[in-house]
């Protein structure tokens, strides 16, 4: 490691295998995983369950819990994958994070804009704005949704890597003493589990963020 955020930085030589760990847990996960109904499965079919509830209170449109729901397992186990030692950690670079929020923005914005014209025109002057307000409420409506795309890949890039750089400065200032390595040791611990809890969430945000942008059109 030659500095602090090379931690981050995907290209190792002329062959970086460094994004194949997006598809690694694919790879890794068991043939029984796939064929038979062990604890494993009861407990992500539980949790897709739950997420396909929550969709659809939101969501009108039938058959995006499906999408919306892949993105959330790759995000999760992307992120979860990031917190094992020496994988790379794809979910903190914004070719990850917006190659997942662009083109889910821009379909829906495309279907509104194509097939719902009125009532995307409608969503830019919310209701019982002054005459003399809404030119500006147009535009701040527009830069809004503009930026959409940007906020969600921001916002989980960020989130990852917070926690990352955080353990690496504490993970470069190991010391011999033994009173301060235990002391290191247990706010490490305390860091995975509160990295755990964040990579859990951003999932669950941007799965939520994005459900709730697609309501809109």
């Amino acid at each position: 490691m030659t500095n602090l955020f090379s931690t981050f930085d995907p290209c190792t030589g002329t062959m970086s295998l460094n994004w194949i760990s997006v598809l690694m847990m694919m790879v890794i996960m068991p043939l029984k995983f796939w064929n038979l109904p062990n604890k494993q499965t009861l407990i992500f079919n539980k949790m897709i369950k739950i997420l396909n509830k929550e969709i659809m209170m939101l969501m009108k449109y039938k058959g995006t819990s499906i999408m919306l729901i892949s993105i959330f397992l790759l995000i999760l186990i992307n992120n979860m994958m990031g917190l094992m030692p020496y994988i790379f950690t794809s979910s903190s670079h914004l070719v990850y994070s917006l190659t997942l929020a662009l083109p889910l923005w821009s379909g829906m914005m495309l279907y509104g804009w194509i097939n719902k014209t009125n009532n995307m025109f409608t969503h830019m002057v919310p209701t019982g704005t002054p005459s003399i307000l809404m030119p500006f409420m147009v535009l701040i409506e527009t830069i809004s949704n503009l930026i959409r795309p940007g906020s969600l890949a921001v916002r989980l890039t960020a989130n990852m890597i917070a926690g990352h750089l955080l353990m690496s400065l504490l993970g470069n200032n190991c010391t011999s003493n033994p009173t301060l390595l235990l002391t290191l040791m247990a706010i490490f611990i305390i860091l995975m589990l509160f990295e755990m809890a964040v990579a859990m969430i951003q999932a669950y945000v941007f799965m939520t963020l994005s459900t709730l942008y697609s309501s809109e059109i």
